[in-house]
């Protein structure tokens, strides 16, 4: 069954402050608070383009938001010069757990011989999300015979004592630049700190039904009221665009990427692409955060599903 989603409107659009922002407000992240005011984590880059954590709080009313009080930050930097996450950090994923916040988030190193090399860290913050601290100074998953290369965009879920991230992998590099294999895996927890990648990919590349797509990344899963669930994702064909996916178990998918549809007339700065999709319920209604043209240089939006 095809979904429509309405936008509407942007949410915030990146600024240049002189200081730790300036550029890119990207993978928007949502957090739901007991005001009824949804908090919306996001990544922005500084001069030197490395990446930081903000965020903004929202109300939203049916097909009405309005955005509450100006831009924090920066909540998270990047760690020290040679580690895992030295060039940037950008959450993806945010869990409570008590009286505290687990932030998942991919480490950027800058390469040589290829772009970036990310893996995935955890930090704990407050359970206002004001300030963060990395758990530790080395990834929860790193390079392992499941995960060779890089990695990143952790999602994650918590049902009772279990817990499971789907993430993006790459499971080889092209001849040159951003060319690559990008796909989805999964990895179990029992706690939510220590991690077990799986050697499966839950969501491979559209091969011959769609030649051009070279990448599937920043899943966003949630779970439904039949047990069933529901994955929605950034795909690369060169461009990016929207997918989705929906399974049994959150092992064995099935895409339908042409369902993901949106009503009415692009803004100017969502006109080109929409990408890295969080997904959230919100007073008995489903929202979509989401990027626009540049994944993040244009800012975030937000749309809100019709059927």
């Amino acid at each position: 069954m095809a979904q429509i989603w309405r936008p509407l409107g942007r949410v915030v659009a990146p600024i240049s402050n002189g200081s730790w922002w300036h550029s890119h407000a990207s993978y928007p992240t949502p957090l739901a608070r007991d005001d009824g005011s949804v908090r919306v984590f996001f990544s922005v880059r500084d001069a030197a383009s490395r990446s930081c954590l903000a965020s903004v709080d929202i109300a939203l009313d049916g097909a009405e938001f309005s955005v509450q009080g100006a831009v924090r930050g920066p909540l998270f930097t990047p760690g020290a010069r040679g580690a895992f996450d030295g060039d940037g950090v950008t959450v993806t994923s945010i869990v409570p757990d008590g009286d505290r916040l687990l932030a998942y988030y991919l480490g950027w190193m800058v390469g040589a011989s290829v772009p970036f090399s990310n893996f995935i860290g955890l930090a704990v913050g407050d359970a206002e999300g004001e300030r963060f601290e990395r758990a530790s100074v080395v990834p929860v998953i790193g390079r392992t015979p499941a995960t060779p290369l890089t990695l990143g965009y952790p999602w994650v879920l918590r049902n009772d004592q279990s817990w499971r991230m789907w993430f993006g992998s790459h499971l080889c590099w092209g001849a040159q630049g951003l060319e690559m294999v990008h796909v989805i895996q999964q990895a179990t927890s029992p706690d939510g700190r220590v991690w077990s990648p799986q050697d499966r990919i839950v969501i491979p590349l559209a091969g011959e039904n769609d030649p051009a797509e070279f990448a599937v990344s920043r899943p966003a899963v949630l779970r439904e009221e039949d047990g069933t669930f529901s994955m929605w994702y950034a795909r690369r064909r060169p461009g990016y665009e929207l997918g989705f996916a929906a399974s049994a178990d959150g092992l064995h998918w099935q895409r339908s990427d042409d369902n993901v549809r949106f009503a009415g007339a692009a803004g100017d700065w969502e006109d080109a692409e929409r990408t890295y999709p969080a997904v959230f319920d919100h007073h008995g209604r489903r929202y979509m955060l989401y990027n626009g043209n540049g994944y993040g240089r244009t800012g975030f939006g937000i749309a809100l599903l019709e059927r």
